[in-house]
C-alpha cells in the first residue's frame, strides 16, 4: 500500500480512480467539488472522461448510462444538489445499475455554504439503495472502493455521504492496487431498463428484495461494529455514533479519561439485529450523529421501552440544528456520563472577522449599481436573485435584491410575481445557474411573453465554486437565448463598467418599460479569472 496525503474528498477521487473508473460526471458545489477535480486532474493518466455536466440531474443521468454500459461511473454534487438529481436516483435504484455507480453527496450540516443542513440518508433510505458513511478519510477510500464492488453484486445504485469536515480535512490514506478498467459490457436486459408501469412494478418488488438482502449484508460487514470496552465503568449506558461522531467521540474519551462502549455505524441499511444486541441490559443511549437525527428517529421505535435515547431531539446535544462538533460531542459525553468536562477555550481569532462582499472591481457590481439606478423612480419593483458569488448583492451597499432560494428560482418567481400583478419584476442569475436550471423557466416565460426582465450575469466562468468552465458564454450564450425565442429586439448586451453606468441605466430601464419578456446579458469576465490570465 501507498500512503498519500489526501482530503477527504480526494480520497473518494482517488479510490475511484483506482477502482478502474469509466467516467466521472458532476456540478460543482461545496463541499464536494474536490471530488471531480481531483478526477478530472487525473483523467487523462487514468483513461476515463472527467466533465462538467450542466447540472446534477443531467450528471446522474449520464453516469447512469455510463454504467448501463458496464462501466463504473461515479457522480459527485453537494447535499442540495440531489434534489434536482432526486428523479433518476430514485429511478435508477428500479432500474439497478449494470456497471458499478456511486452517488459521492457532501452534505454541509451547519450550513458553512448552503441554504439548508438536509440530510442525503434520508434520500438513501427513501430510494431504497444503500448508502456508506465514512468515519474518517481512509474511510472515504475504502468505502469508495467496497461501494463499487458493492453496486456490483447488489446491482444497485450506491450513495456515499460526506460531510463537510470530511469533505475538508486532510489525512494520511493508504491506497491499494488498483482495478483494472471494465471492458465495454452493454446491459442487455432490456426490460429492466424500461420503467413502464408493468415493468416496474415487477422491478420494485425486485428492489425491496434486494434491499432486504442489503440489511443482511449491514448485520456483518466492518463498517458496522460494536466496540466493547474492557474498564467500562458504566456498563448500563452506551453510545452510538455515526460518521464523523466516531472521531470526536474518540477523541472526548480520551480527554475525558475513561472508557465506553460504543456501536459505530457506517453503512445503511440500518443493522437492526446488532443495534439490538447493543441495546441489550443498557438504560441509556447516547446518539452522535452529524446532520438530521436520522439513526435516533429510527432507534426510538426500535428501542421500545428499553433504554433511554438521547440525541438531537431532546436537545442533549445542542438542539436540532447546527453541526456535531468536537467541543459538542465532548460536553454531551460528559453530561452523559456526569462526568466534569473540560472548559472550551472560546475561539479568538488573530485577524478581524470580515463580513463577505464582492472582489474589488468585480463586474457584478457595476451591473447592481446600474439596476438599482434604473429602479430608483421605477416603484413597485421586486430583484429575484439565484445562487452564486452575485448573491452578495443583498448585502450593503448595493441592497440590490430581495429574494434568493435556490438554484433557478429567480427566473420561476420573477415570472409568478408578474403574473401576480408586480409591474418591474427582475431576475438575476449567473451564466452557469441560467444554463443548470434557468433555462426551462425561461421557456414558459417565452410562451407567454410574461412582463419581465431577466439579468443574466455572464462573467464567462463559475465563480463561486472554484472558476468551473461555463456552459455557454458571449455570443454563444446570446444565441441560446434568442433560440429559446426571446425577441431579438429585446435580448440586449451591456458591458459593465463605470464608464458605461449611465448608458446601463437606460438599457434596463428602458427594458424594465417594456410590457413584455426581455433579457439583459451584462457581459464581463469575472476579475479573478482575468487576474490569473495575466500571471501567466
Amino acid at each position: 500500500m501507498d500512503k498519500m496525503l489526501l482530503l477527504g474528498d480526494e480520497a473518494v477521487g482517488q479510490a475511484a480512480l483506482d477502482a478502474g473508473l469509466g467516467g466521472a460526471f458532476g456540478y460543482p458545489g461545496t463541499p464536494s467539488t474536490e471530488i471531480f477535480e481531483y478526477l478530472q486532474k487525473n483523467a487523462v493518466k487514468g483513461g476515463y472522461s472527467a466533465i462538467w455536466s450542466g447540472n446534477e440531474k443531467v450528471a446522474f443521468e449520464e453516469a447512469l448510462g455510463m454504467s448501463y454500459m458496464g462501466k463504473r461511473a461515479i457522480v459527485t454534487m453537494k447535499h442540495v444538489g440531489l434534489n434536482v438529481a432526486a428523479d433518476p436516483f430514485v429511478c435508477s435504484a428500479v432500474t439497478g445499475a449494470h456497471g458499478g455507480l456511486i452517488a459521492a453527496v457532501a452534505d454541509d450540516p451547519g450550513m458553512h455554504s448552503s441554504q439548508n443542513e438536509q440530510d442525503s440518508r434520508y434520500y438513501a433510505a427513501f430510494a431504497k439503495a444503500p448508502c456508506f458513511e465514512p468515519a474518517d478519510q481512509q474511510q472515504c477510500y475504502d468505502m469508495a472502493r467496497e461501494a463499487f464492488r458493492l453496486s456490483e453484486q447488489f446491482e444497485t445504485p450506491v450513495l456515499l455521504r460526506l460531510v463537510t469536515r470530511m469533505a475538508h480535512g486532510r489525512a494520511p490514506v493508504a491506497t491499494a492496487p488498483p482495478d483494472e478498467p471494465g471492458s465495454l459490457q452493454i446491459a442487455d436486459d432490456i426490460n429492466k431498463w424500461i420503467i413502464l408501469p408493468a415493468h416496474a412494478r415487477a422491478l420494485y418488488l425486485k428492489a425491496l428484495k434486494r434491499y432486504r438482502a442489503l440489511a443482511e449484508y449491514s448485520e456483518t460487514c466492518a463498517w458496522n461494529k460494536i466496540f466493547l470496552a474492557p474498564k467500562n465503568r458504566t456498563p448500563q449506558k452506551g453510545i452510538i455514533v455515526t460518521g464523523t461522531g466516531y472521531g470526536y467521540a474518540m477523541q472526548a474519551l480520551e480527554i475525558l479519561g475513561f472508557e465506553a462502549d460504543i456501536l459505530r455505524i457506517g453503512f445503511y441499511p440500518l443493522p437492526v439485529k446488532l443495534i439490538k444486541e447493543f441495546l441489550e441490559e443498557k438504560t441509556d443511549i447516547l446518539l452522535l450523529e452529524d446532520g438530521y437525527p436520522f439513526v435516533e428517529e429510527r432507534l426510538l421505535g426500535l428501542a421500545g421501552s428499553g433504554p433511554v435515547i438521547h440525541g438531537r431531539l431532546d436537545s442533549f446535544i445542542g438542539g436540532e440544528t447546527g453541526e456535531l462538533d468536537p467541543d459538542r460531542a465532548t460536553a454531551a459525553i460528559a453530561s452523559f456520563f456526569g462526568v466534569k468536562a473540560p472548559e472550551a477555550k472560546p475561539y479568538s481569532p488573530s485577524i478581524p472577522v470580515r463580513a463577505p462582499k464582492l472582489c474589488p472591481g468585480c463586474p457584478h457590481i457595476d451591473t447592481y449599481t446600474a439596476l438599482n439606478g434604473a429602479m430608483k423612480t421605477r416603484k413597485p419593483a421586486r430583484v429575484f436573485s439565484d445562487i452564486g458569488c452575485y448573491t452578495l448583492g443583498a448585502l450593503p451597499p448595493y441592497n440590490a435584491i430581495h429574494a434568493c432560494v435556490e438554484m433557478g428560482a429567480s427566473v420561476g418567481m420573477a415570472k409568478g410575481a408578474a403574473q401576480g400583478g408586480l409591474k418591474y419584476s427582475v431576475a438575476v442569475l449567473g451564466d452557469s445557474t441560467f444554463e443548470h436550471s434557468g433555462m426551462t423557466t425561461l421557456l414558459g416565460a417565452v410562451r407567454e411573453n410574461t412582463p419581465m426582465t431577466l439579468i443574466i450575469l455572464d462573467n464567462a466562468i463559475t465563480a463561486m465554486t472554484g472558476m468551473q468552465d461555463s456552459l455557454a458564454n458571449g455570443e454563444r450564450l446570446k444565441a441560446v437565448v434568442e433560440g429559446l425565442g426571446v425577441p431579438k429586439d429585446h435580448v440586449k448586451v451591456i458591458v459593465p463598467l463605470p464608464a458605461n453606468l449611465e448608458k446601463n441605466i437606460g438599457v434596463i430601464g428602458s427594458e424594465l418599460d417594456y410590457p413584455g419578456l426581455s433579457v439583459i446579458i451584462s457581459e464581463r469576465s469575472c476579475i479573478q479569472i482575468l487576474g490569473k490570465r495575466s500571471a501567466k
